[in-house]
C-alpha cells in the first residue's frame, strides 16, 4: 500500500513539473481565446481521495490548470494591438485541450467601444495619399498573364443569377427624375460649335459670257402677242321688222383694231323703214385699257339722220361690269351747246353650250330739246328687247326676239304731232355676226 501511494504520488509530481515547464518552452504562438474552453476547478480535474497516512512523503500539491495550445490560424485579426506572441517551436503541433478536462467556455462578445485604439499603432489623424504603382518596372511574364493570344470571351448566364441581392436597386427618384441639361456647363466639355471656314468647301467658277446668255430668254425666237396687233368686228343687231306701212331694219355694229392697251374703235347704230334712213350715225373712237376689263375711249361722232348733219364729241366707258354685264356709258357735246348722253346695258345667259338668251337695254337722254332731229330736253326713249340666238358656229347666230320702244316727255310729244307712234311693240328676226 505504501509502494502505490507513492507511484500516485510520483505521478502527480511528474504533472505538475511538466505543466510548470509549458510556459518557459514558449510551446503557444498565438492564443485564439475564442476557441478556449475555461479551465475547470482542480477539484474538477482530479477527484478528491483519501490521504495516506505516510509521513516519509510530503503531500502533493493541486495541480494548476495547464494552458492550452493556441490553433494555428491564418490571420490574427488582433494584429498589432500589443506585444507579438512567441513563436511557437517545430516539435510541438498542437495542444489537445478535450483532454485536459477544460470545459467548453460561453463565448462573450467584445466590448470594442472601451479599448483604447491609439496605443495599437493606428494611425487615423489623416489619411495618407496613394502612393501610384510603377508598373513599367515588374516582370509580368511571371504573373501568368498569358497575354500571347486573346481568349474567346464566354458569354455569362444572367438567367440564373439573383440580381435582387446585389444591391442594384435603384431609388424610384433616381430613375424618374430627369437630367436637367440646362444648368450644365457645355463649353467646358468641348461641344463647342465648330467655326465656318474662311473659304467654300466647294469653289465657286467665275461666271462667263456664255453663263450670262444662257441665263437671258431667247430674243430672237417670237415676237410678244401683246404687241401684236388684232381686229374685231361684231354685228350685233342685223334685224328685220314688219312695219306700217312697208318693212323696217336696224343695225347695230362696232369693231376696233389695235393692241391689247390701244384701240382704234368704229361705232354704228341706225334705222331704215320703208326704203327711208330714219336716223344714222358712225363714231371714231380711240381707247385705252384702264384695267383689265374696262377701256376709256374717246373721240368724234357724225349724225347722218335725223335732219341736218352735225357733229359731236365723244367720251365715254366700255367694258365688262360684276356680275358679267356688259356696258357702253358715252356722253356727247355738239354743237351750239347741244349734249346727250347714251347708256347701253346688256347679258348674255347661256341656256345650253349654243342657245342663248340676250336682254338688252338702251337709254338716250338729251340736254336740249331740237324740233328739227324730234328730240326733246330730258329722257327721250327707252328701248328693251329680248333676243333669243342660237349659235350655229361661234361666228354666225341667228335669233328671234320681242323689242319694245318708247317715247318720254317732251320727244313724245314732238313725235305725237308728227303722228308718229310713242310707244312701239314689234316682233324681230336677225342675225349676229362677228368675224
Amino acid at each position: 500500500m505504501i509502494a502505490a501511494a507513492g507511484k500516485r504520488g510520483a505521478n502527480l509530481l511528474r504533472a505538475a513539473v511538466g505543466l510548470a515547464l509549458l510556459p518557459a518552452l514558449g510551446l503557444a504562438q498565438e492564443v485564439d481565446h475564442s476557441t478556449m474552453h475555461r479551465p475547470a476547478p482542480a477539484t474538477a480535474a482530479v477527484p478528491a481521495q483519501e490521504p495516506v497516512p505516510n509521513k516519509t512523503a510530503a503531500p502533493a500539491k493541486p495541480a494548476k490548470p495547464a494552458k492550452p495550445a493556441a490553433k494555428p490560424v491564418a490571420a490574427d485579426p488582433h494584429a498589432g494591438h500589443g506585444a507579438p506572441a512567441a513563436p511557437t517551436p517545430k516539435s510541438q503541433t498542437a495542444v489537445d485541450h478535450a483532454a485536459m478536462g477544460h470545459a467548453a467556455p460561453q463565448q462573450e462578445p467584445v466590448d470594442h467601444s472601451t479599448m483604447d485604439h491609439s496605443a495599437m499603432g493606428h494611425d487615423l489623424s489623416e489619411p495618407k495619399p496613394e502612393q501610384p504603382v510603377d508598373h513599367s518596372t515588374m516582370d509580368h511574364s511571371a504573373m501568368g498573364h498569358d497575354l500571347s493570344e486573346p481568349k474567346p470571351q464566354q458569354p455569362v448566364d444572367h438567367s440564373t443569377m439573383d440580381h435582387s441581392a446585389m444591391g442594384h436597386e435603384m431609388p424610384a427618384t433616381a430613375q424618374e427624375k430627369p437630367v436637367d441639361h440646362s444648368t450644365m456647363d457645355h463649353s467646358a466639355m468641348g461641344h463647342g460649335t465648330p467655326m465656318a471656314p474662311a473659304e467654300p468647301l466647294t469653289p465657286i467658277p467665275e461666271l462667263t459670257d456664255a453663263d450670262r446668255a444662257a441665263a437671258l430668254p431667247p430674243t430672237h425666237a417670237h415676237a410678244m402677242h401683246d404687241n401684236r396687233i388684232f381686229s374685231y368686228v361684231l354685228f350685233n343687231r342685223l334685224e328685220a321688222w314688219d312695219a306700217d306701212p312697208g318693212t323696217g331694219m336696224q343695225w347695230e355694229a362696232q369693231s376696233w383694231i389695235g393692241t391689247d392697251l390701244n384701240r382704234v374703235w368704229l361705232r354704228s347704230e341706225g334705222e331704215r323703214v320703208d326704203g327711208h334712213t330714219e336716223s344714222a350715225d358712225l363714231e371714231v373712237l380711240y381707247g385705252r385699257s384702264i384695267t383689265p376689263w374696262w377701256d376709256v375711249v374717246g373721240g368724234v361722232r357724225h349724225d347722218f339722220k335725223p335732219g341736218s348733219s352735225q357733229d359731236f364729241l365723244a367720251l365715254g366707258v366700255i367694258g365688262l361690269a360684276p356680275y358679267m354685264f356688259e356696258v357702253e356709258a358715252t356722253a356727247y357735246l355738239g354743237e351750239s351747246g347741244r349734249s346727250e348722253a347714251r347708256i347701253e346695258v346688256e347679258y348674255e345667259m347661256l341656256l345650253s353650250n349654243r342657245l342663248i338668251l340676250q336682254p338688252l337695254l338702251e337709254v338716250n337722254l338729251f340736254g336740249q330739246t331740237d324740233e328739227s332731229r324730234g328730240v326733246g330736253s330730258g329722257l327721250g326713249t327707252a328701248e328693251a328687247g329680248l333676243r333669243l340666238r342660237y349659235e350655229i358656229d361661234r361666228r354666225f347666230a341667228p335669233y328671234i326676239g320681242v323689242v319694245r320702244e318708247r317715247a318720254f316727255g317732251r320727244t313724245a310729244e314732238l313725235r305725237r304731232n308728227e303722228g308718229e307712234d310713242t310707244d312701239d311693240t314689234r316682233i324681230v328676226a336677225g342675225v349676229r355676226v362677228w368675224f
